[in-house]
């Protein structure tokens, strides 16, 4: 699925929230130009997981599966297939969050050459040079 060559946008769980929602006025220039411009969109399948959490406590009102059944449809996303075991190897050497979610995302875009990581998320920003926005 992925490709060292090629374009390789991966996006975070707010992203997937707002371009769902049609909300793209909340990305900044940089990230609507990265995901426009993308040969390949992915998420890792922490997203997936982070949408659960958020449809359990009431944070959105659809499951999962239909916000990235139609995000396939309309703009081509994919749930990234990287080895779970090779992600969590990474996300070993990040020590600058605690968070399970943010740790294991940015781990997964690590493994890739030239994959970026679309959020707002200040902290992965912060510490994580291929994060756009």
């Amino acid at each position: 699925m992925e490709r060292s060559g090629q374009s390789v946008i991966y996006l975070d769980t707010h992203i997937v929230c707002w371009l769902y929602e049609g909300d793209v006025e909340r990305l900044s220039e940089p990230a609507a130009e990265a995901v426009e411009s993308s040969e390949c969109l992915l998420v890792s399948p922490m997203v997936d997981l982070e949408l659960q959490y958020l449809y359990e406590i009431g944070r959105i009102s659809r499951v999962p599966e239909e916000i990235l059944a139609a995000l396939a449809g309309d703009i081509g996303l994919q749930v990234s297939d990287i080895s779970f075991s090779l992600v969590v190897r990474k996300a070993k050497s990040i020590n600058w969050t605690r968070d399970p979610f943010d740790r294991l995302i940015t781990a997964q875009v690590m493994l890739i050459e030239n994959a970026c990581l679309v959020t707002r998320d200040r902290m992965i920003r912060e510490n994580f040079t291929k994060a756009v926005w």
